[in-house]
């Protein structure tokens, strides 16, 4: 038995090895000592397990599966379930050995039997729960099943499905509550009060009409008209924001932890590095952050296109506004299998050129209607120049420089100031609230953005050991 289990046990089962093995015993014996009935017996110990074989392969059971994850798409770090409906769809019975196919980061595939016992009309149902540490989209299954025909000779395994994608988004970090946004109301709102007459007293006033409160009067509009004028009722509108991220490759490409096409066991290909994930978790924390306070969101990248044209799991590649719980959830999607694109060597010049007019024409058409955040990797001092004048399109302009050595991004930093922009420089080890929180540090010293020193932001925000990643 123990010389049956060298053989290979996807083609014939041990009973089957065993026949074959007699088979051939008996055939030579037949030939040594003549005898008719052992080659007959031979020839049906051979026949047998071959025809079992061929049975296997032709008449495969069909079956139906249904895969579900809950919750989908899932965080980080956070656990999901996954629920199995397998259901025969075709003729046949007895017991098949079945495996639930997962990449390796999940750890041992899951094995069952079908049915099972708490079957019900004819479908067996299953639960079991995945957890990953790293965003990404992962391929949950095939199931495989093995089967044998009903003398046990052979054995059979193949795939009745085709698996499903798991999405694992990027989980947000809380931000601490900042005034870098400007003003707005306790419900995110902001008030706007331009409208076509010269006067302030006239852009905030109007005549007095019955059933107005006292308490709206104007006094210095109505001394100048001679008749009670009161204060308007000011129009909301919704504050935007908008969020530039840098998802260059050489922009990333020579950090810390970089991966080029991921695990290929893994079968999950991301492209990516430890400053890229730090910026991918700045950009889920702040479009979070932003979002609950009722902000639309606008996502680009350094070439004025979509943030998330070129990411797999996007829901809509070309779209660049979100807002609401809605938006927030499709950012979370596209932001899942966001990777390092573009040029992966020097001289090389296949996408658009970054902080360009593209980028600029699209800031202006949203001029002063909100604050601009760029999330960055590392920048040429030529980028940082051509970057600085976007901060006069914004009504404040936020700067997340991602660098190994947060120290060396000095002079960019002061050229990114210069042109308007609060810069910060963080390293991938830097907690992100306190790199969020540094720029209302800076800003709290009183020194303005285009004259501070360049190590000024550099020096609020160091590299935390054992920080937050």
């Amino acid at each position: 038995m123990a010389l049956l289990d060298r053989f290979p046990r996807h083609i014939f089962s041990s009973r089957g090895w065993g026949l074959l093995a007699a088979g051939v015993l008996s055939l030579l014996a037949a030939q040594i000592l003549g005898r008719r009935d052992l080659l007959t017996l031979a020839l049906l110990l051979l026949v047998l397990p071959l025809l079992s074989l061929a049975g296997t392969r032709v008449l495969k059971p069909r079956f139906r599966v249904y895969r579900e994850f809950n919750p989908s798409p899932v965080e980080t770090s956070a656990t999901t379930t996954v629920r199995l409906a397998v259901a025969r769809t075709g003729p046949g019975s007895g017991v098949a050995l079945m495996e639930e196919q997962l990449p390796p980061r999940f750890g041992h595939s899951p094995v069952f039997r079908f049915p099972a016992r708490t079957a019900t009309a004819g479908t067996s149902r299953y639960e079991y729960q995945l957890r990953s540490a790293q965003r990404g989209q992962f391929l949950i299954g095939p199931v495989t099943a093995e089967f044998s025909d009903p003398f046990g000779l052979s054995v059979h395994r193949h795939a009745i499905d085709a698996g499903d994608l798991l999405t694992v988004t990027p989980a947000a970090v809380e931000l601490p509550p900042t005034g870098l946004a400007g003003a707005r109301g306790h419900d995110g709102v902001t008030a706007t009060r331009i409208r076509a007459n010269p006067s302030d007293d006239d852009v905030m006033t109007r005549e007095y009409r019955h059933g107005d409160p006292m308490r709206r009067v104007h006094w210095a509009a109505t001394a100048r008209h001679g008749s009670l004028m009161v204060r308007q009722e000011e129009s909301v509108t919704t504050p935007e924001a908008t969020i530039i991220l840098d998802q260059r490759f050489q922009a990333y490409a020579h950090g810390a932890g970089y991966v080029s096409g991921g695990s290929a066991a893994d079968g999950h290909e991301l492209v990516t590095s430890d400053a890229f994930e730090w910026a991918v978790t700045a950009a889920m924390s702040v479009s979070t952050h932003l979002g609950e306070r009722n902000y639309a969101l606008r996502c680009l990248d350094p070439a004025g296109d979509p943030a998330f044209l070129h990411s797999p799991s996007a829901p809509e590649p070309e779209a660049d506004e979100y807002a609401g719980a809605g938006g927030l959830q499709s950012i979370a999607e596209s932001l899942a299998a966001i990777a390092l694109s573009g040029p992966r060597h020097a001289g090389a010049d296949a996408r658009p050129q970054p902080f360009d007019d593209r980028l600029m024409d699209k800031l202006s058409a949203h001029r002063l209607r909100g604050p601009i955040l760029a999330i960055l990797g590392r920048l040429s001092p030529a980028e940082a120049r051509a970057l600085a004048p976007a901060a006069g399109f914004g009504a404040n302009a936020f700067a997340l420089l991602v660098a190994d050595r947060a120290t060396d991004a000095g002079e960019v930093l002061e050229i990114l100031r210069r042109g308007g922009w609060r810069a910060v420089a963080v390293s991938p080890a830097t907690p992100l609230p306190a790199a969020w929180s540094a720029f209302d540090q800076d800003s709290a010293t009183g020194l303005p953005a285009a004259a501070g020193p360049a190590t000024a932001a550099s020096a609020d925000v160091r590299p935390v050991a054992g920080g937050r990643r």
